[in-house]
């Protein structure tokens, strides 16, 4: 029995070396020069889920599975309460970004394109979006040539005392359809679009138009703040999926291609919104009533 309590000994003594190594191999030594806030970082734990996502799949569609089909453009107001963690935070926050930091962030890196209308058919010119947006360049730290000479490492991002507090409304071009294939009516956003408050004019002027598509990779690497749940992240790619956002419709295609606020004022504008609304659902309802 000796030697079985010797082995078990030198196991747990093993056991204990190497944990209390485990620091070391975590990353606490730099080219061999022991660093004590290499392992320090904001939180019990590291969040890697968000990063790593990616877009959920739409499903294959063909044209001749579409029985039914309607065009409606919706309004997100960023002063309602729901709406709250798509405009917040409105300054440089690290660890957290509003909905139009990441679009701006991505479409001054290149990753997404601009455009001037809603058929995307004129992209902006990148200088003409910087423009727009009040670009200034920030230093987010330093690299160093062969030479040892240091380089600040810029990155262009929009003056929030003018923009980030003045997007208040975005406008989403969606069609809804019914896919006889798989017997639903189903939702597609096309396109989105950023409007700027001017206080001048006490009105709305529009920024630029997204092709949604292609935002939803950096969208759903972009977790939204959850007033519920610190834990429980999630990406502006679901808010938008499953609709978790204030909104109202402001036109359907029509053969006069007209707005609701152009032939409706005031309560009768949100009346024949929701009308608009309710006709759409009951179209489901009634498909599968016998």
């Amino acid at each position: 029995m000796k030697p079985l309590h010797l082995f078990l000994f030198a196991l747990l003594t093993t056991s204990i070396n190497s944990i209390a190594q485990e620091p070391a191999k975590a990353g606490l030594y730099l080219d061999g020069v022991y660093n004590a806030n290499r392992d320090a970082h904001d939180g019990v734990y590291d969040k890697e889920n968000i990063g790593g996502r990616r877009p959920i799949q739409y499903p294959y569609l063909r044209e001749a599975d579409v029985a039914w089909e309607k065009r409606v453009w919706r309004e997100i107001d960023m002063r309602e309460k729901q709406n709250f963690p798509l405009y917040f935070p409105v300054e440089n926050v690290r660890g957290r970004e509003s909905l139009f930091q990441v679009l701006t962030k991505h479409i001054l890196n290149g990753d997404i394109r601009a455009f001037a209308d809603e058929e995307f058919l004129m992209p902006y010119e990148l200088s003409a979006i910087r423009k727009k947006l009040v670009v200034t360049d920030t230093i987010d730290g330093f690299i160093y040539d062969e030479k040892g000479n240091e380089i600040p490492v810029r990155t262009p991002v929009a003056d929030s005392t003018s923009i980030y507090r003045q997007v208040l409304k975005y406008r989403v071009k969606e069609d809804w359809y019914f896919d006889k294939q798989r017997s639903c009516i189903e939702s597609r956003i096309i396109g989105l679009a950023a409007y700027q408050y001017d206080e001048e004019k006490e009105g709305y002027k529009e920024l630029f138009w997204v092709y949604f598509p292609s935002c939803r990779p950096y969208f759903a690497a972009s977790d939204v703040y959850n007033v519920k749940n610190d834990s429980e992240r999630r990406s502006f790619d679901d808010i938008f999926w499953k609709h978790q956002y204030a909104s109202r419709i402001i036109k359907e295609s029509n053969v006069y291609d007209r707005y609701i606020n152009e032939y409706e004022k005031g309560i009768d504008a949100l009346i024949e919104s929701d009308k608009i609304k309710n006709t759409m659902f009951n179209w489901e309802s009634d498909l599968w009533h016998f």
